[in-house]
């Protein structure tokens, strides 16, 4: 029984943090520049179109990275 208990907690945290993450999804498509910025790989032709956000990504990234060392930190 114990572990259903368990397996339900992981759903829950794993649930909260979907919600949380499509939350900030949603918020990102808002915020002037981010997703253009000098760096971003955008390349269109006639009916194709690619887009790879590299620097977007990495400054995601290390925000991501500094607000979660500073959250977790022992």
């Amino acid at each position: 029984m114990n572990s259903l208990a368990d397996l339900g907690k992981v759903i829950l945290i794993l649930g909260f943090f979907m919600v949380v993450t499509g939350g900030l999804l949603m918020l990102a498509g808002k915020i002037p520049g981010l997703g253009r910025l000098p760096g971003d790989i955008f390349v269109q032709r006639g009916n194709f179109t690619f887009y790879f956000p590299v620097i977007t990504m990495i400054i995601v990234s290390v925000v991501l990275t500094l607000l979660l060392n500073l959250l977790f930190r022992k």
